[in-house]
């Protein structure tokens, strides 16, 4: 019974989804307008999820794991519409003022939040006392929001008059814009109020949202895990005196070794000329192996070059092989022809030129 005590309280107090987690606003927003309603409208989701958790816990080791999200929708929308049914015929004044939020609690995210996160890891029994801590906590929510609402917007609570007839009411609590500032308030006031527990007694458990998912899925910026969080990033005095005697020792060791610092500026200075000369050495090493590049690009061209000489020296031989393979004569008469055709072409020329000296005398 401990345990189920525990899933009571955790879901009333420290895991209340309304003033904790900020879950299920929609209907918190809208529906309490009255007390009547806030009530009608927690009692009906904590029916549905005890149902849900109970069955969903039974089924938990029978249902797929890549379709569990649409079978614990079609589990809680037929409670659902089982619900709906029995306030349409037995509570007609609430299921019309509740009107279509009925059908929503469908996809509420407390009920699938603790099917997926509590009831499908756990036992039936824990998983109903947890559905039922869940349930109570968002009733008390949205019942202390109906009844701040009704009170001052209206005068009366569950529809029974308490302010005097003078009383105006204050009608913007009754509007949508109500609803916010009295869910700030309420917030408030309990954060201050467990702020000054914690202070008073110097006990941090009722100040800690110990819920499943860690800080990421609490709204209470007054956690005392995020008080710590933040002091430990803030530098604290006593940090800063530590570091302080850290650099003052720093100082105080150079300056009684000042030739110790000075080895290593001489030693930091003699590896930095080591680098400077084998830089400094580097570049010959790079102009030779340039050189030689240069001087293999000069060879591959100028073999480049040579390779039509090759050629026209390959076709040459190749012609003078096949002069050679023909007769010699047909030389010789290429020789004749060409050293007699001068003979014949001077002749003629020497012959006119004493007919001519005869003719003039």
């Amino acid at each position: 019974m401990s345990k189920a005590l525990e899933r009571i309280q955790n879901g009333i107090v420290k895991e209340n989804p309304t003033f904790v987690q900020m879950l299920g606003l929609c209907p918190a927003m809208a529906v309490t307008t009255s007390a009547m309603n806030g009530l009608g409208m927690g009692l009906i989701t904590t029916v549905i999820l005890v149902l849900s958790n109970m069955m969903i816990s039974a089924l938990r080791k029978v249902i797929p794991d890549k379709i569990r999200i649409p079978s614990y929708i079609l589990i809680i929308a037929s409670f659902v519409t089982v619900a709906q049914f029995l306030l349409e015929g037995f509570i007609p004044s609430l299921y019309d003022s509740l009107g279509i939020y009925i059908p929503l609690i469908v996809v509420n995210c407390i009920i699938l939040g603790r099917a997926e996160h509590y009831a499908s890891k756990n036992p039936v029994w824990l998983s109903m006392f947890d559905g039922l801590g869940m349930g109570l906590g968002f009733t008390v929510g949205l019942t202390s929001i109906g009844i701040i609402r009704e009170l001052f917007g209206n005068g009366s609570i569950f529809n029974i008059r308490i302010m005097p007839q003078a009383y105006e009411p204050v009608t913007i609590l009754i509007l949508a814009p109500g609803a916010f500032f009295v869910l700030a308030c309420l917030i408030a006031a309990q954060n201050k109020i467990r702020l000054e527990k914690v202070k008073k007694t110097g006990t941090t458990d009722t100040a800690i949202c110990e819920t499943e998912s860690g800080c990421m899925g609490c709204a209470n910026v007054l956690c005392t895990k995020t008080e710590e969080k933040t002091a430990t990033l803030e530098p604290t005095p006593e940090t800063i005196a530590t570091a302080e005697k850290d650099n003052l020792k720093e100082e105080e060791e150079i300056a009684q070794n000042p030739g110790g610092a000075a080895e290593t500026v001489a030693t930091a200075e003699k590896d930095n000329l080591k680098e400077k000369e084998e830089i400094a050495q580097n570049p010959d090493e790079t102009a030779e192996t340039v050189a030689t590049a240069e001087k293999d690009n000069l060879k591959e061209e100028e073999k480049i070059a040579q390779n039509p000489g090759e050629t026209a020296e390959t076709q040459q031989a190749t012609e003078s092989e096949g002069m050679q393979t023909k007769p010699m004569e047909p030389q010789t008469e290429k020789e004749e022809n060409t050293f007699t055709e001068p003979e014949n072409v001077e002749e003629p020329i020497k012959e006119p030129m004493p007919e001519q000296q005869e003719d003039e005398v």
